[in-house]
Order: C-alpha cells, then sequence, then structure tokens
C-alpha cells in the first residue's frame, strides 16, 4: 500500500496558509474551496506555488482536524482574508509515499505507523500530507500520489536530505 518508509531530514518551507479547526467529517468540504482561495490569494499576488499542497495536522484529535492547508511558496505572501504567511517546520521525519485514492489515506497511516513502531522510532503530535498528484494531474485515483510525513521526536538515524513537500 506505501512505497518503503525513510527517513529523512526537512528544511523549513515558506507557505502560505490556511489554518481550520474542524469536525472530522467536514474535510471534504472545506479542502477544495481552501485550495482554491488558496491559489486564488498566491495568483493576485503574483506569487507561485514552489511545491505541492499539502495538509499540516497540528493536533490529531479523534472527532476534530485542527491543520493549515498550506502551499509552498517561492516569494513572501501577504496576509489576505484568511490567507497567512506561514511554514513547513525543519524536522527529522518518517516519510513514505501512498499511491491510490484519497479514501485509502487511513489505512496507508495505519501502515505507516506500523512501520515507524516497529523501527523504535518516537513521532510528535503532528503529521502533514504532500498531494504531490491528485485529481488535478488524472482522473485514475491509482495513479494519484500522497506524500506522508510523520516529524519524530528521537530518530534512530538520518537519510538524505528534502523539502518538507515533495
Amino acid at each position: 500500500m506505501i512505497e518503503q518508509p525513510q527517513v529523512a531530514q526537512t528544511a523549513a518551507q515558506a507557505a502560505a496558509i490556511i489554518h481550520l479547526t474542524i469536525p472530522r467529517e467536514e474535510i471534504q468540504m472545506v479542502m477544495g474551496p481552501g485550495i482554491g482561495e488558496l491559489m486564488a490569494a498566491l495568483d493576485a499576488q503574483g506569487v507561485a506555488p514552489a511545491g505541492p499542497w499539502y495538509s499540516h495536522h497540528l493536533r490529531m484529535d479523534p472527532g476534530v482536524f485542527d491543520f493549515e492547508i498550506g502551499v509552498p511558496v517561492s516569494a513572501p505572501v501577504k496576509a489576505a482574508g484568511r490567507v497567512v504567511p506561514g511554514q513547513l517546520p525543519a524536522a527529522t521525519v518518517a516519510r513514505a509515499v501512498y499511491r491510490g485514492p484519497y479514501e485509502g489515506l487511513g489505512a496507508a497511516w495505519d501502515e505507516f505507523h506500523a512501520w515507524i513502531a516497529s523501527q523504535g522510532l518516537t513521532p510528535t503530535a503532528d503529521l502533514w500530507e504532500c498531494y504531490v498528484a491528485g485529481p488535478e494531474s488524472g482522473s485514475d485515483p491509482a495513479a494519484w500520489r500522497t506524500e506522508l510525513n510523520q516529524p519524530l521526536v528521537s530518530p534512530a538515524g538520518r537519510a538524505g536530505q528534502g523539502q518538507g513537500c515533495g
């Protein structure tokens, strides 16, 4: 279900974000409009995305999603409505790629977290997903790619350098 996970060090990555705290069941209703709002704000400011959009979940609660929808940027952004400057943090992360429809992300995270535990790694409370290829890139969900990133408290080792997304 997921590609072989790895441990990597990410650099901080400037972004434009919208912070949301919503009931879990509303996630599908807010993601599309939120991305549209982010992209419109970037377009209005003449700022190009510097990578795929992402969701950074700050707190994992069974009934509530407290998260940021974000887009890495190549230049600073100004606050515009709900869109504000932000960043993905520098972190040591466990990283894996899931290929498939978004409905399979829960099972992919379960598999990924089992791998993290089997390696003796300790996750932090937050995590992020980078939507490398999705519906905008083709109608076949089997070709969609979501990068799973789980920051770690005490990594057993490091491999590679990378950006926060992609």
